[in-house]
């Protein structure tokens, strides 16, 4: 299957050290991913390689083909994926602004019916928990609906060194382990799901919220 990485943060400034906690984080967790779900794919989707524009206007706003390139190759790879996962830190006890305009770009017909996964971290003690519960539903109105287990990393610069390993005492196998329960969940929704959209596409059995809102209206 096609997992996709998605990294929601572009600060690349200090104070707080280092900048761009988030990349050591995303590097651990696909060395996790190699090393121990190497059957898959996994591709880093870095929200710095989106710049923001300044004003918005999501994808599916363009006539067919006039997205810009980034937009549409992006789009391409949300719809092929089998599942997500979604990393971010916390601001004011929610997800990342960035990540959520990266995500808001694509309609929901491109996540739909597929699972996600949710890793947050943190400089203090709560490893971005608070961002997560926020997360969740986010990512359920876009259809991706995140599994149970979730990962948080506190004081993550004392965890992990820039290239994504674990420093001091920490142990790679201990949070391989932990990393584990939510990729385990990850992969076992993305399988059942990705057989049954082989079997039946959900996109015909309920129809996709396309041009005018009163589509998802009751009668």
């Amino acid at each position: 299957m096609k997992f996709l990485v998605f990294l929601g943060t572009v600060r690349d400034s200090t104070p707080p050290r280092p900048a761009r906690l988030g990349e050591r984080v995303a590097k651990a967790c696909l060395k996790c991913l190699a090393d121990r779900y190497g059957e898959h794919e996994v591709e880093l989707i870095d929200a710095l390689d989106y710049p923001l524009e300044p004003v918005f206007k999501p994808h599916f706003a363009y006539a067919a083909g006039r997205a810009p390139g980034a937009l549409n190759e992006l789009a391409d790879k949300i719809a092929s994926a089998d599942g997500f996962i979604m990393i971010s830190p916390e601001y004011n006890h929610l997800m990342s602004p960035t990540l959520a305009n990266l995500l808001n770009h694509f309609g929901s017909s491109l996540f739909s019916y597929k699972p996600s996964a949710i890793v947050t971290y943190s400089a203090g003690q709560w490893g971005g928990m608070r961002a997560a519960v926020a997360m969740r539903t986010f990512l359920s109105e876009l259809g991706c609906l995140p599994v149970s287990a979730m990962i948080h990393v506190p004081k993550a610069q004392e965890v992990f060194a820039d290239n994504g390993l674990p420093q001091n005492a920490e142990s790679e196998a201990s949070w391989f382990d932990y990393f584990g329960r939510t990729f385990h969940q990850l992969i076992w929704w993305g399988q059942a799901t990705t057989a049954h959209r082989a079997k039946a596409d959900p996109h015909e059995l309920v129809r996709d919220f396309k041009k005018d809102p009163s589509e998802r209206n009751a009668p």
